[in-house]
């Protein structure tokens, strides 16, 4: 479910760790129990417990679009039920029974539903004053059932030797008197990449959903993660994302900026296709350049339905953001505060508002990072394109969980010496370690 995207900021006085820290007691005699570890200690983060009132926009948030979001996470929560055993998810299905329960009917209902179960905790990578805040959408494009001359890009189902982690099995062979003979032991292999695919590995599997006149609309797909193909008949395929080959998502777009063809303020997805479209062999070149490629399958999802997350509920453009699901958890909500390019192509649009965490996707890397989802169509699209800005983000955590049950309180800010700050910043630059993506912009 779209990328990329760092700058760097300057440093507050937030304080945070930059370690997941696994705490234990021992003595010689005997060893104790060891602690659970902080939920909040995630790894190169600062926090900062906030008020409501110290929150810019909070008061004139849209909270009952906000809680109708809220509503549909508590659904998914509600159905895992309280298998996930992390406090905070915990914590956050208790929240869900109350909002499942819930009876809003007068003016200010959920705002007050917010304040009541959620504490607010600002949240930054370390050294950071901000997290940073992308877009995405779906496409709509044109496609057939079946190939033709001028449909000729298929869009795939997931195959079937495809295995988790990006793997496929492969037979092994042993020579004898120069023939290739199997033998009985496979062995596993990294699947396919995006230029394997292209040049047809496989192809005459019968894997093909439908087919593009339009190599770029099929690789906007992939970056997106889901698909509206208006067929010839004028329906609508729906398309989600089902799995990826497991190959690293490598941005394009830092390709064309370091070669100085498109310069880094004004690089967005229409600045990338509008080059790829004048240079076609290149183009060609420059998408396989990411060996990351989505399979899809397809949905009944109404035309008038947004697509599904990856927590698996209906996303809400403009109130569901991806994140990374490594470190948070489906359905929390965030508040988000930016200056972004909405409205025009200047960032001059602020945007204040409550969001819900339904989606993730492969450049969504770290404590405050989002992809904010957009909707469908081209207005979305250039929206979304454009979007590489700071923002700051709280987190709502749930008033149940306390996490000085687990290991002393939300850290607060102190001050740092000028030297130590410096060695922060440092640090903070470091590259990010690689992960396994679904959709990256």
């Amino acid at each position: 479910m779209t990328s990329v995207r760092r700058r760097k900021y300057p440093r507050t006085g937030l304080v945070g760790s930059a370690a997941l820290i696994l705490i234990g007691i021992a003595s010689a005699a005997m060893a104790a129990p060891a602690k659970q570890r902080n939920p909040m200690k995630l790894p190169d983060t600062q926090y900062e417990a906030t008020t409501w009132a110290g929150i810019d926009g909070w008061a004139d948030d849209d909270h009952d679009a906000a809680f109708a979001a809220f509503v549909k996470s508590c659904k998914a929560v509600l159905r895992v039920g309280i298998r996930d055993a992390r406090p905070v998810y915990a914590a956050l299905y208790q929240v869900c029974l109350k909002a499942a329960a819930a009876k809003l009917d007068k003016p200010g209902a959920a705002r007050a539903f917010f304040e009541q179960n959620f504490r607010p905790v600002r949240i930054a990578p370390l050294g950071q004053a901000d997290g940073f805040l992308t877009g995405y959408y779906e496409p709509i494009v044109e496609g057939t059932r079946k190939r033709s001359k001028t449909f000729d890009y298929p869009l795939y189902r997931k195959p079937p030797n495809l295995l988790s982690g990006g793997r496929m099995l492969l037979a092994s062979f042993a020579s004898h008197n120069g023939e290739k003979k199997k033998r009985g032991v496979r062995r596993l292999a990294a699947f396919h990449d995006r230029a394997a695919i292209d040049d047809g590995a496989l192809a005459g599997r019968n894997l093909e959903i439908c087919w593009l006149n339009d190599p770029i609309d099929s690789f906007f797909a992939h970056i997106q993660g889901s698909v509206r193909v208006r067929l010839e008949d004028g329906h609508l395929l729906r398309l989600n994302y089902e799995a990826a080959n497991g190959h690293p998502y490598i941005a394009v777009g830092r390709y064309l900026i370091e070669r100085k063809i498109v310069a880094r303020e004004e690089m967005s997805m229409d600045r990338i296709r509008q080059w790829m479209e004048a240079n076609p062999e290149e183009g060609k070149e420059l998408r396989r350049k990411n060996k990351s490629y989505v399979f899809f399958r397809e949905t009944n999802l109404a035309n008038d339905e947004e697509p599904i997350g990856a927590q698996g509920v209906s996303l809400t453009p403009g109130r569901s953001i991806a994140v990374d699901r490594k470190l948070h958890i489906y359905g929390m909500p965030f508040f988000i505060s930016a200056d972004l390019p909405i409205e025009t192509e200047q960032p001059t649009t602020k945007f204040r508002r409550l969001m819900i965490a339904q989606d993730t996707g492969g450049a969504i890397i770290g404590p405050a990072r989002a992809d904010i989802y957009f909707g469908a169509g081209d207005e979305a699209g250039s929206i979304s394109g454009r979007l590489r800005h700071p923002g700051r983000f709280v987190m709502l955590l749930p008033i149940k969980f306390d996490p000085a049950t687990i290991d002393g309180a939300v850290p607060l800010p102190r001050s740092k010496p000028s030297g130590q700050t410096a060695k922060l910043k440092s640090e903070t630059q470091q590259p990010a370690k690689k992960r396994k993506h679904k959709r990256e912009q």
